[in-house]
């Protein structure tokens, strides 16, 4: 498994996680429901501003969405 597998898995995991489908985490910040999609099916690497925009979202570190860490408060 990949490092991008595992962060579309860490993304997948995250909006679920929070009870969010795709639309309402659409609704919430803003990312399109075609991105996000692109994201957790590895179609596409989120930009820098959309992992800040989702890190500071779902109160996690930008390393934990890369999978860099498996803390989520690490460098936050």
């Amino acid at each position: 498994m990949s490092l991008g597998d595992v962060m579309q898995n860490r993304l997948k995991m995250l909006r679920k996680s929070h009870g969010y489908t795709q639309v309402s985490l659409q609704m919430q910040t803003g990312i399109e429901q075609a991105l996000l999609s692109k994201f957790e099916n590895g179609e596409r690497t989120p930009p820098t501003e959309t992992l800040v925009r989702l890190a500071e979202f779902y109160n996690v570190s930008i390393d934990y969405i890369l999978c860099r860490t498996d803390n989520p408060e690490i460098n936050r």
